[in-house]
């Protein structure tokens, strides 16, 4: 059996549900999986930490190429520290926007993303999944949603974990955001040829995940 029989991508907009779809059905196949937005919202955690020019795309691409990365249970480990909340923060995500369109750096991260599809399986969400780091997949789906929606859920998503925001504002991010993500020269976000769209505008996550398993079920 191909390597590429065992991957299923989850690509689209940043809100649309995909990384919470991604990791459910992860796990009802028992697969690995793969959140690639967190990738780039680490270095982003890290440019910070370490107060790097943010212009500087050498010194960015040599702490790509060195992650000590893992995910685990839900959870994202940058070596032993557990740092889930500390790269779920509106200006990490928009910092990790910007630096997404860093050729060195995703030349850098695009071999570390391959390397995590093995058996059984692998789940991978992101912008460029189905597109450019797993082209020859065999499962492809590209998940979207209004912008109103999007910023409904991101802004129900920070308030239950206690951070102060303002709809306006994530309205705003959510819309300035997809627009430097499907414009980039380097991997924009679009969907593959040959992936199955779905809108999850006006439906739950566990009608999402039940289209996505009878695509892989199905088959």
């Amino acid at each position: 059996m191909s390597v590429n029989e065992w991957i299923l991508t989850i690509d689209g907009p940043s809100g649309s549900g995909k990384g919470t779809v991604a990791q459910l059905v992860a796990r009802k196949l028992g697969w690995h999986y793969l959140d690639s937005g967190a990738l780039y919202r680490v270095l982003g955690v890290l440019a910070l930490r370490k107060k790097m020019d943010l212009e500087d795309e050498s010194s960015l691409a040599d702490v790509a190429r060195n992650l000590e990365l893992s995910f685990q249970s839900g959870d994202v480990f940058l070596g032993s520290e557990r740092i889930s909340e500390e790269i779920r923060t509106e200006q990490t995500g928009n910092l990790a926007s910007k630096i997404a369109t860093m050729h060195p750096v995703r030349e850098a991260l695009l071999q570390w993303q391959r390397d995590c599809a093995k058996a059984p399986g692998l789940v991978a969400d992101g912008r460029d999944m189905g597109t450019v780091v797993f082209p020859r997949a065999k499962y492809k789906i590209f998940l979207t949603a209004s912008v109103s929606a999007r910023a409904q859920r991101r802004f129900k998503q920070l308030r239950d974990k206690g951070f102060g925001v303002n709809i306006r504002r994530l309205l705003h991010e959510i819309a300035e955001r997809d627009e430097r993500d499907m414009n980039r020269v380097i991997s924009p976000l679009r969907a593959a040829d040959d992936a199955i769209c779905l809108d999850s505008t006006n439906i739950g996550i566990d009608e999402v995940v039940s289209s996505v398993m009878n695509l892989v079920r199905f088959e």
